[in-house]
């Protein structure tokens, strides 16, 4: 799911309304929000929060309430009871930090039918302690932390191998990109709020885009608010099934090599070198076509996309994406265009029989 976030402690409440009714026009419907930011006028702000999260809930968003432990004797609240929760519109609580165990499975069988949802950002035996307990294991859910403060969110390492552990065990996972517009979190200092820190500064859909490579997130939540309608368009034109890669395209590339580019599924054969990005079956579908020699330059750079031409024989038509400087041999293939600088990187995530598709940088 493709998730917004608001802090009724922090933003107007017609400005978290008008918020919520962008997000849903641009197909979003997950929310999260934080009772860890309160203001002391602790009344006030529960209604102020009870009132956003409602209005989420009844235009069709799945609303996460990020808690924790301290926070159920600050409000005198029973973990056995999650009523309280329930009843602002919640559709799951996420805990921030631990309990014992044993609690998070008692939670987990509450009434309620609150979902359960873990911080899966810190590398302990916290889900195996919870899981030995035998919780209700259909409404548990995990989630990574944001980073408000520059140089401290997850490096991509530790990132992946939090994630691998939730996700072989087959529990829902979600994780938070940045806004580069939004301002707005639950805490006073904020430089953004992503959880990887080498998207701190990255565009908002390849910050998407990167998390999807990976295959171990479900959903991916803006972490501060409020993002711009721009924002919120290019995240709903991304594909969340398959990694795109941004592109630029040659001037001189024809339509057939535009067709071949664009509109077709591509996958890595399993075969795989460490040269190129092989995408084969492609060329099945140009075998009565002619694709002229064009822009066949003697060396193929890192990031050049080429398609073979007319002299290639059976590899006419067969699209690859260059990994290591080598020679075109003959000349036979023509490069049509350039994975950009920044989205390189998402090259290494297409492993043997990965599909991905090609996105022509706007």
């Amino acid at each position: 799911m493709l998730g917004i976030s608001f802090y009724p402690s922090k933003e107007n409440m017609s400005d978290i309304k008008s918020y919520i009714d962008k997000a849903q026009k641009y197909g979003f419907n997950y929310a999260f929000t934080s009772l860890l930011g309160m203001d002391e006028d602790m009344d006030k702000t529960i209604n102020n929060f009870t009132e956003s999260i409602n209005y989420a809930k009844d235009h069709g968003f799945y609303v996460v309430l990020d808690i924790n432990p301290g926070l159920f004797s600050d409000l005198n609240i029973s973990y056995n009871d999650l009523s309280f929760f329930e009843n602002m519109g919640a559709a799951a609580i996420r805990l921030d930090s631990n309990f014992d165990g044993l609690t998070e499975s008692m939670i987990s069988f509450d009434k309620s039918d609150l979902d359960l949802v873990l911080n899966i950002s810190n590398d302990t035996g916290n889900i195996q302690n919870i899981l030995s307990y035998e919780p209700n294991f259909k409404r548990l859910q995990g989630c990574h932390n944001f980073y408000p403060q520059p140089y401290t969110g997850l490096d991509l390492d530790y990132f992946l191998k939090c994630s691998k552990k939730y996700k072989k065990m087959g529990i829902r996972t979600g994780a938070f990109i940045s806004s580069q517009i939004a301002k707005d979190g639950p805490h006073e200092y904020n430089m953004g709020l992503p959880t990887l820190e080498m998207h701190r500064n990255m565009d908002i859909s390849l910050q998407a885009r990167h998390l999807i490579a990976t295959g171990l997130i479900d959903d991916i939540i803006i972490g501060n608010s409020f993002a711009s309608d721009e924002e919120l368009k290019e995240l709903s034109e991304v594909n969340f099934d398959q990694l795109q890669l941004s592109i630029s395209m040659n001037d001189t590339i024809s339509d057939i090599e535009r067709e071949l580019l664009l509109n077709k599924q591509h996958f890595n054969r399993g075969d795989i070198n460490s040269y190129s990005i092989r995408s084969t079956f492609v060329k099945l579908d140009v075998k009565n076509e002619s694709i002229v020699p064009d822009n066949t330059p003697d060396i193929l750079e890192p990031g050049d996309i080429t398609i073979g031409n007319n002299d290639f024989g059976q590899y006419k038509g067969e699209v690859n994406i260059v990994k290591k400087s080598m020679e075109n041999i003959g000349h036979y293939k023509n490069v049509v265009g350039k994975v950009k600088n920044d989205n390189k990187f998402l090259i290494d995530y297409i492993t043997p029989w990965k599909k991905f598709l090609f996105k022509l940088d706007k």
